[in-house]
């Protein structure tokens, strides 16, 4: 309990790029404040356990204990996981991987810090040349005066003060140029900086950021990212304003080929063209549009339900506070003409715009939609005829498109960005496939735009594929899945030929759509089992007493050598609603060992007893009648109760007849269900 007590005092240590995806946790459903405020009697619970065991729940809360409790469940083992990356980074850091990426942020970094310096150097550069030109200007006009003396003296004088001008204006000439050429240079790598900022680091941050939303590794913060572009942003409006001081020295004093002249156009209009460039690509989506009530299921929209987005300008100038202004708009790009056939219209409610402003928690300027929604717009034609579309409903994509506006003094810049594809559903079953298509996009289109995607969607390798399904369960819950499990669901997607080639190719229609004999899909299956998991078996999965994924085949090889009464817990194949068995091991006198598996269990089922002690109680009615427990140890060799026993419902003590007595004046003895087989 102690270690578990520190967990948020530990998150407060991290550096701020983990500090930020702790912030990007919390929201309107669990303030970070709370979690703050009461994080001593949080973490004194167990949640994991709360969240599955109803009666624990409503210790603490009366009104939905247990969706409460599942909530801080998932709060809590999000902040795990970014420790654990945390310590993951920190211990890897001395890989030839992470030491790449911390030389080319190095390098980054560097140049970043070199235009600063640059831009600080021509500043004094131009102060310099401004005191020169003064004291030109003073000379020459003091000369003009003295040239109406006329005795020789005086003009012997005079043409010594003309060769100093002379040389002076040589002086003002060169140090013109050498302004000139300095901010030329400046601004060619202000150019290699920014190619690097948004062709490499801002697009591997928003591949990063697909990959999270589809419960692949938390996303890099983009604080480091804000502080790039933002000290960029800061030297071009440093060079704005050094490029009017020029101008303004060059009103006072000019000449037939004068390098200002001559170079401040190319000057004003690269600056503003990288400044243009660079403020467009500053505006991105943080947090893609999610519902609050499935925080693991970005990008799966329902009607009538509200959703939350995020957008930030990476560029942070105290002179952008509440001035952009961020309207929210659907389907923009989607023109009348080019609507296919059954492509459905909604309509978005609620406040679709807001101000951008400096934010107090991180300091980020940002603009944050919490209470939008969709509502399909009624069509003409029926239903049935709007649905006949290429395209079923869950793969129909869409997107939301945000628009801004920032003016300054010569330069108004049009911002737009999208979000990425979005999946609209009617109905919470259809959650389900919007995931599938959700997932499969993301997993192999890196485009925010490609609404089109699902006319004719690529397949994916096996390779691509596990890693996917392997982060499905890693984000909901502690463990992912390891190769033997990642071996037998190739085996069903590619058949035991080509599994395990990371090559093998999947259609999407094999993923999601093709039924099998049992008339449902090889995601709907894997779908009914992270069910089954969150609600009836979290702890014995993320404690690994569950093999899950193991073909029959499989574990009678696995089983057959193992002493009698050796079992192991798997997922049924051929339940549609997600279920699980054990299979046990027997032998008898001169006899092949035997193996035998009950009959699975389901979510209605677990809901009546858990499976704990479903595993303590089972009974195996014997030849003599007598009912035992085959079951004694947990593959491969653990003792049944050490493996399972801390599951186990406490004991109740035995009650006196008069405690159990109803109102009729009859004693019932307490019942316990117990599952009996015959073998």
């Amino acid at each position: 309990m102690h270690s578990e007590m520190a967990q948020w005092y530990q998150l407060q240590q991290l550096e701020s790029k983990y500090l930020e995806q702790v912030g990007q946790l919390y929201d309107d459903t669990f303030p970070m404040e709370i979690r703050q405020y009461l994080s001593q009697w949080i973490e004194s619970h167990d949640w994991e356990l709360a969240a599955t065991n109803v009666s624990l729940a409503t210790d603490n809360f009366q009104e939905d204990p247990v969706h409460m409790a599942m909530i801080i469940c998932s709060f809590l083992r999000e902040e795990q996981k970014i420790l654990a990356l945390a310590k993951k980074t920190e211990d890897k850091i001395g890989n030839t991987q992470a030491s790449v990426v911390v030389v080319k942020q190095k390098e980054l970094e560097n140049k970043v810090r070199d235009i600063k310096n640059r831009v600080q150097e021509i500043e004094q550069k131009i102060k310099s040349l401004e005191d020169l030109q003064d004291e030109h200007d003073f000379k020459y006009k003091t000369l003009q005066s003295r040239e109406h003396e006329a005795n020789g003296t005086t003009q012997r004088e005079i043409r010594h003060e003309q060769m100093l001008i002379r040389e002076m204006f040589i002086k003002l000439n060169m140090k013109r140029e050498e302004v000139v050429r300095q901010m030329a240079d400046m601004l060619g790598l202000v150019e290699q900086v920014q190619y690097t900022l948004i062709s490499e680091e801002l697009c591997e941050w928003k591949r990063r950021h697909q990959i999270a939303c589809i419960g692949g590794p938390p996303n890099a913060c983009l604080d480091q990212l804000q502080t790039w572009f933002t000290s960029v942003a800061e030297g071009l409006q440093q060079v704005r304003q050094q490029l009017k001081k020029l101008q303004e020295l060059e009103q006072k004093y000019t000449y037939e080929n004068d390098p200002i002249t001559q170079k401040k156009s190319f000057l004003e209009d690269r600056t503003l063209q990288l400044f243009r460039n660079l403020i467009i690509n500053s505006f991105v989506v943080e947090r893609q549009p999610c519902m609050p009530t499935h925080p693991q299921r970005p990008l799966v929209l329902k009607t009538g339900v509200q959703f939350t987005v995020r957008l930030r300008l990476l560029v942070k100038l105290q002179e952008f506070n509440y001035q952009l202004k961020v309207k929210v708009l659907f389907d923009k790009d989607v023109p009348e003409k080019n609507l296919l056939k059954g492509f459905r219209k909604f309509n978005i409610l609620g406040t679709n715009t807001k101000v951008m402003n400096m934010e107090e928690s991180n300091g980020s300027l940002a603009a944050e939609f919490r209470h939008l929604q969709l509502k399909e717009q009624k069509a003409a034609s029926s239903r049935s005829e709007r649905n006949e579309g290429p395209m079923i409903v869950t793969e129909e994509l869409h997107s939301l498109t945000f628009e801004t506006q920032l003016c300054q003094p010569e330069l108004v810049i049009d911002l737009e960005i999208h979000s990425l594809p979005v999946v609209v559903i009617s109905n919470v079953c259809q959650l389900p496939s919007g995931w599938a298509s959700i997932m499969w996009y993301n997993m192999l289109c890196s485009e925010t735009k490609n609404l089109s995607f699902f006319l004719n969607p690529p397949p994916a390798c096996w390779g691509q594929l596990s890693e996917v399904l392997n982060w499905q369960f890693s984000s909901v819950t502690k463990r992912g899945l390891n190769m033997e499990q990642l071996s037998m669901l190739g085996d069903k997607l590619l058949g035991r030929e080509a599994a395990g080639n990371p090559d093998g190719l999947i259609p999407w229609t094999k993923f999601c759509k093709n039924a099998n004999e049992k008339n449902f899909s090889f995601w709907q299956w894997i779908e009914s089992i992270l069910d089954l998991i969150k609600r009836h078996l979290l702890s014995l999965w993320n404690d690994g007493c569950i093999m899950g994924f193991v073909s029959k085949e499989k574990e009678r090889a696995l089983l057959k050598d193992k002493s009698p009464g050796t079992f192991l817990l798997r997922f049924s194949e051929s339940s549609k609603e997600g279920a699980i068995t054990f299979t046990w091991v027997e032998c008898f006198a001169n006899d092949e060992p035997q193996v035998h598996a009950v009959e699975p269990y389901t979510r209605k089922e677990l809901a009546a007893v858990s499976f704990p002690d479903i595993i303590r109680n089972y009974k195996v009615m014997a030849a003599e009648n007598i009912p035992e427990n085959p079951l004694r140890f947990l593959y491969p060799n653990i003792p049944k109760d050490s493996a399972f026993g801390k599951y186990y419902s406490r004991p109740t003590e035995i009650s006196e007849p008069m405690d159990v007595e109803d109102s009729s004046g009859h004693g019932y003895i307490k019942t316990e269900l117990i599952s009996v087989s015959e073998v």
